[in-house]
């Protein structure tokens, strides 16, 4: 399952179902770019799509990535836990995601963890298994280190 651009209203979703996938992916990809590109002309971004970095931005995107991969991968072994994994990533998104760009970033790194994932693991197998626990304990690891240096 890939999480869409961010969390819209009941109405939006609605939309949003009618528009394939892969054209969301496009369209969210499409309006990156096109910021990033505003910005790197010189042009100034809108206050909702510019960019608040954090220091703590590179272990954000990791916890986001393992969420998806473990979205993927136990779902795969059999855990059916439904959508617990992408619902802690909602809930990380709510916590972090202030603005539309920031809400994308952290998405793309759940969708590469999810995707890159179900790429080469089609059935549950020792690997994938190992995977889980070792995601399960980095994605621990990250959270804690979080708690504690940020104020």
């Amino acid at each position: 399952m890939v999480m869409s651009g961010g969390i819209v209203g009941p109405s939006a979703a609605a939309a949003e179902a009618n528009v394939p996938r892969h054209r969301r992916l496009k369209l969210s990809a499409l309006a990156v770019a096109g910021l990033a590109l505003l910005q790197a002309a010189g042009q100034p971004l809108p206050a909702s799509a510019q960019a608040v970095d954090k220091p703590y931005d590179d272990r954000l995107m990791r916890l986001s990535e393992i969420l998806g991969a473990v979205h993927y991968l136990r779902e795969l072994c059999g855990a059916n836990e439904g959508q617990a994994w992408r619902e802690r990533m909602r809930e990380l998104l709510e916590a972090e995601g202030a603005n539309a760009l920031r809400r994308a970033r952290l998405t793309r790194s759940f969708n590469q963890g999810y995707h890159s994932y179900s790429k080469t693991h089609k059935i549950c197998t020792s690997t994938a298994q190992t995977a889980i626990n070792r995601f399960m304990s980095e994605g621990v690891q990250i959270a804690e280190n979080l708690v504690k240096s940020i104020p």
